[in-house]
């Protein structure tokens, strides 16, 4: 299951989001070789003081495995203050049924559980898990920035990117931004693409209530 951690209960996850800030460290700094902040073995940054919901995924003796960020668009976001240059000159989302996701992390065994197409079940997981955070919020959107490789991922996930505009280089990543439909048809691919049950999140959502 995947723990929704908002404002009000992170002193409660106090030991949780510092394992999270690990598992982004391992990552995003040592695999993936990003230029990120970084304190100690932690990766943070600015974003993470504007008091974000974020996606915790654990296994089942209570390691961190995968996480992601959601943040409003109408306050600061990733891709209209740091990377506003994949827009390709269109302004940035700005709307409260449209959240940014940011920093999506999985570090799953290389022998866990599969679902189609060879995705680990963990990404399908946190995938559902962010439909379901949508639906809950009746967003119609998640806007984010990503690479190439995650956006062929999602496709094959059955929750394809709708791109912004063309990929642009950042670094050695090749970008691309673009929103990720959030709907009930959405979560019924995901979920069956990554052999899913049912929901994801402690909080459950139904799919007759969205």
């Amino acid at each position: 299951m995947i723990q929704l951690i908002t404002e009000s209960s992170y002193s409660a996850f106090s030991c949780t989001l510092a394992s999270m800030y690990k598992l982004r460290y391992r990552v995003f700094k040592q695999r993936l070789e990003w230029s990120v902040q970084t304190c100690g073995d932690m990766e943070m940054d600015d974003f993470d003081a504007l008091h974000p919901a974020y996606l915790v995924q654990a296994s089942l003796e209570g390691h961190v495995e995968g996480s992601v960020r959601l943040l409003p668009t109408m306050g600061p976001t990733m891709v209209r203050d740091t990377f506003p240059m994949v827009l390709g000159g269109l302004p940035a989302p700005a709307d409260p049924l449209v959240w940014e996701s940011s920093r999506f992390a999985v570090d799953a065994s290389p022998h866990a559980p599969k679902g189609e197409h060879g995705l680990a079940k963990s990404t399908y997981e946190l995938f559902a898990g962010m439909v379901e955070f949508g639906l809950s919020r009746r967003l119609k959107s998640i806007v984010t920035v990503t690479d190439a490789r995650m956006e062929r991922i999602l496709k094959r996930a059955g929750w394809p990117l709708c791109r912004i505009a063309e990929p642009c280089n950042i670094g050695n990543t090749l970008a691309v931004a673009g929103h990720l439909e959030i709907s009930a048809g959405a979560l019924q691919r995901v979920r069956s693409a990554g052999g899913l049950d049912g929901p994801v999140l402690w909080t459950p959502v139904l799919l007759e209530a969205a």
